[in-house]
Protein backbone atom coordinates (compact mmCIF):
# COMPACT_ATOMS: atom_id res chain seq x y z
CA UNK A 1 0.00 0.00 0.00
CA UNK A 2 2.73 2.47 0.94
CA UNK A 3 4.41 2.24 -2.46
CA UNK A 4 1.28 3.45 -4.22
CA UNK A 5 0.95 6.56 -2.12
CA UNK A 6 2.20 9.69 -3.81
CA UNK A 7 3.14 13.08 -2.40
CA UNK A 8 3.99 11.61 0.99
CA UNK A 9 7.55 11.12 2.15
CA UNK A 10 9.07 7.84 3.25
CA UNK A 11 9.16 9.03 6.85
CA UNK A 12 5.54 10.20 6.82
CA UNK A 13 4.39 6.94 5.25
CA UNK A 14 6.08 4.85 7.94
CA UNK A 15 5.56 7.26 10.84
CA UNK A 16 3.76 4.61 12.89
CA UNK A 17 6.73 2.24 12.54
CA UNK A 18 9.17 5.00 13.53
CA UNK A 19 7.07 5.80 16.60
CA UNK A 20 7.15 2.14 17.66
CA UNK A 21 10.93 2.02 17.18
CA UNK A 22 11.34 5.20 19.23
CA UNK A 23 9.09 3.71 21.90
CA UNK A 24 11.34 0.67 22.14
CA UNK A 25 14.56 2.71 22.25
CA UNK A 26 13.15 5.13 24.80
CA UNK A 27 11.87 2.38 27.08
CA UNK A 28 15.25 0.61 26.96
CA UNK A 29 17.08 3.84 27.80
CA UNK A 30 14.74 4.52 30.70
CA UNK A 31 15.08 0.95 31.92
CA UNK A 32 18.82 0.37 31.53
CA UNK A 33 20.26 3.92 31.42
CA UNK A 34 18.03 5.87 33.85
CA UNK A 35 20.85 8.36 34.35
CA UNK A 36 20.01 9.87 30.94
CA UNK A 37 16.38 10.93 31.65
CA UNK A 38 17.32 11.80 35.24
CA UNK A 39 20.02 14.18 33.96
CA UNK A 40 17.76 15.79 31.35
CA UNK A 41 14.97 16.22 33.89
CA UNK A 42 17.20 18.65 35.81
CA UNK A 43 16.77 21.32 33.14
CA UNK A 44 13.35 22.86 33.72
CA UNK A 45 11.93 26.38 33.76
CA UNK A 46 8.38 26.84 35.12
CA UNK A 47 7.78 23.08 34.73
CA UNK A 48 8.85 23.18 31.05
CA UNK A 49 11.56 20.64 30.24
CA UNK A 50 14.15 22.63 28.30
CA UNK A 51 15.63 19.75 26.19
CA UNK A 52 12.16 18.62 25.12
CA UNK A 53 11.14 22.24 24.56
CA UNK A 54 14.08 22.80 22.20
CA UNK A 55 13.34 19.61 20.27
CA UNK A 56 9.67 20.56 19.92
CA UNK A 57 10.72 23.97 18.68
CA UNK A 58 12.87 22.19 16.08
CA UNK A 59 9.70 20.43 14.91
CA UNK A 60 7.23 23.29 15.06
CA UNK A 61 9.27 26.13 13.53
CA UNK A 62 9.75 24.42 10.12
CA UNK A 63 6.02 23.68 9.99
CA UNK A 64 5.18 27.30 10.67
CA UNK A 65 7.44 28.31 7.78
CA UNK A 66 4.88 26.82 5.40
CA UNK A 67 2.11 29.15 6.59
CA UNK A 68 1.48 32.17 4.39
CA UNK A 69 -0.64 34.63 6.36
CA UNK A 70 -1.00 36.86 3.30
CA UNK A 71 -3.37 34.17 2.02
CA UNK A 72 -5.90 35.32 4.61
CA UNK A 73 -6.79 38.22 2.33
CA UNK A 74 -8.66 35.61 0.26
CA UNK A 75 -10.89 34.54 3.17
CA UNK A 76 -13.95 36.29 1.79
CA UNK A 77 -13.80 34.71 -1.68
CA UNK A 78 -15.15 31.25 -0.80
CA UNK A 79 -16.15 31.43 2.85
CA UNK A 80 -18.38 28.35 3.27
CA UNK A 81 -15.48 25.91 3.35
CA UNK A 82 -13.76 28.03 5.97
CA UNK A 83 -16.91 28.29 8.07
CA UNK A 84 -17.21 24.50 7.98
CA UNK A 85 -13.58 24.06 9.05
CA UNK A 86 -13.93 26.52 11.92
CA UNK A 87 -17.17 25.01 13.21
CA UNK A 88 -15.89 21.42 13.09
CA UNK A 89 -12.47 22.23 14.58
CA UNK A 90 -13.57 24.55 17.38
CA UNK A 91 -17.26 23.98 18.15
CA UNK A 92 -17.46 20.22 17.64
CA UNK A 93 -14.11 18.41 17.73
CA UNK A 94 -12.79 19.32 21.22
CA UNK A 95 -16.13 18.52 22.85
CA UNK A 96 -16.74 15.23 21.06
CA UNK A 97 -13.18 14.20 21.93
CA UNK A 98 -13.94 14.94 25.58
CA UNK A 99 -17.21 12.96 25.39
CA UNK A 100 -15.81 9.93 23.55
CA UNK A 101 -12.64 9.78 25.66
CA UNK A 102 -14.66 10.12 28.90
CA UNK A 103 -16.97 7.31 27.81
CA UNK A 104 -14.11 4.91 27.17
CA UNK A 105 -11.62 5.84 29.88
CA UNK A 106 -14.09 6.44 32.72
CA UNK A 107 -16.91 4.02 31.85
CA UNK A 108 -16.09 1.26 29.35
CA UNK A 109 -12.49 0.75 30.52
CA UNK A 110 -13.08 1.56 34.20
CA UNK A 111 -12.31 -1.99 35.31
CA UNK A 112 -9.10 -2.08 33.25
CA UNK A 113 -7.58 1.38 33.71
CA UNK A 114 -7.15 2.80 37.25
CA UNK A 115 -9.00 6.07 37.81
CA UNK A 116 -5.88 8.21 38.17
CA UNK A 117 -4.48 6.97 34.87
CA UNK A 118 -7.91 7.28 33.22
CA UNK A 119 -8.04 10.96 34.18
CA UNK A 120 -4.53 11.49 32.83
CA UNK A 121 -5.39 9.80 29.53
CA UNK A 122 -8.54 11.93 29.34
CA UNK A 123 -6.45 15.07 29.82
CA UNK A 124 -4.11 14.01 27.01
CA UNK A 125 -7.04 13.31 24.69
CA UNK A 126 -8.56 16.72 25.44
CA UNK A 127 -5.30 18.50 24.65
CA UNK A 128 -4.99 16.51 21.42
CA UNK A 129 -8.57 17.23 20.41
CA UNK A 130 -8.13 20.99 20.81
CA UNK A 131 -5.19 21.12 18.40
CA UNK A 132 -6.30 20.77 14.75
CA UNK A 133 -3.65 19.88 12.19
CA UNK A 134 -1.39 22.56 10.73
CA UNK A 135 1.30 20.64 8.83
CA UNK A 136 0.33 17.11 7.79
CA UNK A 137 -2.92 18.48 6.37
CA UNK A 138 -0.86 19.71 3.40
CA UNK A 139 0.06 16.07 2.77
CA UNK A 140 -3.53 14.85 3.10
CA UNK A 141 -4.74 17.67 0.86
CA UNK A 142 -2.19 16.74 -1.80
CA UNK A 143 -3.14 13.07 -1.68
CA UNK A 144 -6.81 13.95 -2.24
CA UNK A 145 -6.03 16.52 -4.96
CA UNK A 146 -7.21 19.30 -2.69
CA UNK A 147 -7.06 22.95 -3.66
CA UNK A 148 -3.59 23.96 -2.33
CA UNK A 149 -4.36 27.68 -2.14
CA UNK A 150 -7.56 27.09 -0.23
CA UNK A 151 -5.90 24.59 2.08
CA UNK A 152 -3.32 27.25 2.89
CA UNK A 153 -6.06 29.67 3.90
CA UNK A 154 -7.72 27.00 6.05
CA UNK A 155 -4.47 26.26 7.86
CA UNK A 156 -3.50 29.92 8.27
CA UNK A 157 -6.84 30.89 9.82
CA UNK A 158 -6.78 27.88 12.13
CA UNK A 159 -3.33 28.84 13.36
CA UNK A 160 -4.68 32.25 14.29
CA UNK A 161 -7.71 30.72 16.02
CA UNK A 162 -5.40 28.46 18.05
CA UNK A 163 -3.94 31.61 19.59
CA UNK A 164 -7.38 32.64 20.85
CA UNK A 165 -9.34 29.47 21.62
CA UNK A 166 -6.84 26.73 22.49
CA UNK A 167 -6.20 27.89 26.07
CA UNK A 168 -9.85 28.50 27.12
CA UNK A 169 -11.14 25.29 25.49
CA UNK A 170 -8.45 23.10 27.05
CA UNK A 171 -8.81 24.85 30.40
CA UNK A 172 -12.61 24.54 30.51
CA UNK A 173 -12.73 20.89 29.39
CA UNK A 174 -10.02 19.85 31.82
CA UNK A 175 -11.91 21.68 34.56
CA UNK A 176 -15.17 19.93 33.65
CA UNK A 177 -13.30 16.63 33.83
CA UNK A 178 -12.21 17.49 37.37
CA UNK A 179 -8.56 17.94 36.37
CA UNK A 180 -6.70 20.83 37.99
CA UNK A 181 -5.60 23.36 35.38
CA UNK A 182 -2.31 25.25 35.83
CA UNK A 183 -3.49 28.25 33.81
CA UNK A 184 -0.18 30.08 33.94
CA UNK A 185 1.68 27.10 32.49
CA UNK A 186 -1.06 26.65 29.87
CA UNK A 187 -0.65 30.23 28.66
CA UNK A 188 3.14 29.90 28.75
CA UNK A 189 2.98 26.74 26.65
CA UNK A 190 1.00 28.47 23.92
CA UNK A 191 3.41 31.40 23.93
CA UNK A 192 6.45 29.12 23.75
CA UNK A 193 5.16 26.59 21.25
CA UNK A 194 2.79 28.63 19.06
CA UNK A 195 3.27 32.38 19.36
CA UNK A 196 7.07 32.57 19.31
CA UNK A 197 7.69 30.02 16.50
CA UNK A 198 4.81 31.53 14.53
CA UNK A 199 6.30 35.02 14.77
CA UNK A 200 9.80 33.75 14.01
CA UNK A 201 8.59 31.79 10.97
CA UNK A 202 6.53 34.73 9.70
CA UNK A 203 9.51 37.08 9.96
CA UNK A 204 11.74 34.52 8.24
CA UNK A 205 9.24 34.11 5.42
CA UNK A 206 8.81 37.86 4.96
CA UNK A 207 12.56 38.51 4.88
CA UNK A 208 13.52 35.68 2.51
CA UNK A 209 10.62 36.14 0.09
CA UNK A 210 11.46 39.82 -0.11
CA UNK A 211 15.18 39.16 -0.63
CA UNK A 212 15.22 36.01 -2.79
CA UNK A 213 11.68 35.45 -4.01
CA UNK A 214 8.89 32.97 -3.35
CA UNK A 215 10.30 30.25 -5.62
CA UNK A 216 13.57 30.14 -3.69
CA UNK A 217 11.69 30.13 -0.39
CA UNK A 218 9.33 27.26 -1.29
CA UNK A 219 11.63 25.09 -3.39
CA UNK A 220 15.05 25.59 -1.79
CA UNK A 221 14.79 27.04 1.72
CA UNK A 222 11.88 25.06 3.24
CA UNK A 223 13.09 21.63 2.00
CA UNK A 224 16.33 22.18 3.95
CA UNK A 225 14.37 21.69 7.16
CA UNK A 226 12.75 18.34 6.33
CA UNK A 227 15.51 16.22 7.88
CA UNK A 228 15.78 18.58 10.85
CA UNK A 229 12.06 18.21 11.59
CA UNK A 230 12.28 14.42 11.39
CA UNK A 231 15.31 14.33 13.67
CA UNK A 232 13.58 16.57 16.20
CA UNK A 233 10.49 14.38 16.26
CA UNK A 234 12.44 11.13 16.66
CA UNK A 235 14.65 12.48 19.45
CA UNK A 236 11.63 13.97 21.23
CA UNK A 237 9.78 10.65 21.14
CA UNK A 238 12.83 8.72 22.39
CA UNK A 239 13.29 11.18 25.25
CA UNK A 240 9.61 11.14 26.19
CA UNK A 241 9.43 7.34 26.16
CA UNK A 242 12.59 7.14 28.26
CA UNK A 243 10.84 9.29 30.85
CA UNK A 244 7.76 7.03 30.67
CA UNK A 245 9.46 3.64 30.57
CA UNK A 246 7.98 2.41 33.86
CA UNK A 247 4.47 3.44 32.84
CA UNK A 248 4.70 1.62 29.50
CA UNK A 249 6.33 -1.51 30.94
CA UNK A 250 3.70 -1.75 33.69
CA UNK A 251 0.73 -0.98 31.40
CA UNK A 252 1.50 -2.20 27.86
CA UNK A 253 -2.19 -2.87 27.11
CA UNK A 254 -2.99 0.78 27.73
CA UNK A 255 -1.38 1.81 24.43
CA UNK A 256 -4.07 -0.18 22.60
CA UNK A 257 -6.86 1.02 24.89
CA UNK A 258 -5.92 4.67 24.42
CA UNK A 259 -5.96 4.25 20.64
CA UNK A 260 -9.59 3.09 20.58
CA UNK A 261 -11.34 6.42 21.38
CA UNK A 262 -8.76 8.36 19.37
CA UNK A 263 -9.44 6.29 16.24
CA UNK A 264 -13.21 6.52 16.71
CA UNK A 265 -12.94 10.29 17.14
CA UNK A 266 -10.85 10.61 13.97
CA UNK A 267 -13.40 8.78 11.81
CA UNK A 268 -16.30 10.60 13.48
CA UNK A 269 -14.87 14.07 12.86
CA UNK A 270 -13.91 13.24 9.29
CA UNK A 271 -17.42 12.16 8.38
CA UNK A 272 -18.96 15.16 10.11
CA UNK A 273 -16.74 17.47 8.06
CA UNK A 274 -17.15 15.47 4.86
CA UNK A 275 -20.89 15.17 5.25
CA UNK A 276 -21.14 18.87 6.07
CA UNK A 277 -19.19 19.70 2.92
CA UNK A 278 -21.57 17.64 0.82
CA UNK A 279 -24.57 19.31 2.44
CA UNK A 280 -23.04 22.72 1.69
CA UNK A 281 -22.40 21.60 -1.92
CA UNK A 282 -18.68 22.30 -1.73
CA UNK A 283 -16.39 21.03 -4.50
CA UNK A 284 -14.34 17.97 -3.63
CA UNK A 285 -11.01 19.83 -3.70
CA UNK A 286 -12.27 21.94 -0.79
CA UNK A 287 -14.40 19.29 0.93
CA UNK A 288 -11.60 16.74 1.37
CA UNK A 289 -9.05 19.09 3.00
CA UNK A 290 -11.80 20.60 5.17
CA UNK A 291 -12.57 17.14 6.55
CA UNK A 292 -8.90 16.19 6.85
CA UNK A 293 -7.82 19.24 8.86
CA UNK A 294 -10.31 18.40 11.60
CA UNK A 295 -9.66 14.67 11.60
CA UNK A 296 -5.88 15.02 11.99
CA UNK A 297 -4.10 16.75 14.85
CA UNK A 298 -1.31 19.19 15.60
CA UNK A 299 0.29 16.48 17.71
CA UNK A 300 3.57 18.36 18.17
CA UNK A 301 1.74 21.12 20.03
CA UNK A 302 -0.33 18.59 21.98
CA UNK A 303 2.78 16.71 23.13
CA UNK A 304 4.49 19.94 24.14
CA UNK A 305 1.52 21.23 26.12
CA UNK A 306 0.93 17.87 27.82
CA UNK A 307 4.54 17.74 29.00
CA UNK A 308 4.50 21.35 30.17
CA UNK A 309 1.16 21.13 32.00
CA UNK A 310 1.68 17.76 33.66
CA UNK A 311 5.42 17.11 34.06
CA UNK A 312 4.76 14.74 36.97
CA UNK A 313 2.05 12.79 35.10
CA UNK A 314 3.68 11.23 32.03
CA UNK A 315 0.45 9.39 31.21
CA UNK A 316 -0.98 12.66 29.87
CA UNK A 317 1.80 12.97 27.29
CA UNK A 318 1.51 9.26 26.53
CA UNK A 319 -2.08 9.75 25.38
CA UNK A 320 -1.01 12.47 22.95
CA UNK A 321 1.82 10.28 21.63
CA UNK A 322 -0.62 7.45 20.92
CA UNK A 323 -2.31 10.03 18.70
CA UNK A 324 0.94 10.21 16.72
CA UNK A 325 1.04 6.41 16.60
CA UNK A 326 -2.39 5.97 14.99
CA UNK A 327 -2.60 9.12 12.87
CA UNK A 328 -0.89 8.07 9.64
CA UNK A 329 -2.56 4.67 9.08
CA UNK A 330 -5.98 6.06 9.97
CA UNK A 331 -5.56 9.17 7.82
CA UNK A 332 -4.38 7.08 4.85
CA UNK A 333 -7.62 5.09 5.14
CA UNK A 334 -9.58 8.34 5.10
CA UNK A 335 -7.59 9.53 2.07
CA UNK A 336 -8.76 6.39 0.25
CA UNK A 337 -12.34 7.07 1.33
CA UNK A 338 -12.13 10.63 0.01
CA UNK A 339 -10.57 9.56 -3.28
CA UNK A 340 -13.20 6.89 -3.87
CA UNK A 341 -16.11 9.26 -3.23
CA UNK A 342 -15.18 12.15 -5.51
CA UNK A 343 -18.38 11.45 -7.49
CA UNK A 344 -20.40 12.60 -4.49
CA UNK A 345 -19.19 16.11 -5.25
CA UNK A 346 -18.97 15.93 -9.05
CA UNK A 347 -21.75 18.42 -9.62
CA UNK A 348 -20.77 20.75 -6.80
CA UNK A 349 -18.72 23.26 -8.71
CA UNK A 350 -19.71 26.37 -6.80
CA UNK A 351 -19.62 27.43 -3.24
Amino acid sequence: MAKKVKNISFFETYLTLFVLICMGLGVMIGRFLPVVPDFLNQFEVYSVNIPIGILIWVMIYPMMLKIDFTSIKNVGKKPKGLYLTWVVNWLIKPFTMFGIASLFFLVIFKNIIPLDLANNYLAGAVILGAAPCTAMVFVWSGLTKGNPAYTLVQVATNDLIILILFVPIVGVLLGVGGIAVPWGTLFLSVVLFVVIPLLAASLTRYYLVKRKGLEYYNNIFIPKFSSITITGLLLTLILIFSLQSDLIINNPLHILLISVPLIIQTFFIFFIGYGGAKALKLPHDIAAPAAMIGASNFFELAVAVAIALFPLNPAVALATIVGVLVEVPVMLILVKVANKTTHWFSNNNNE
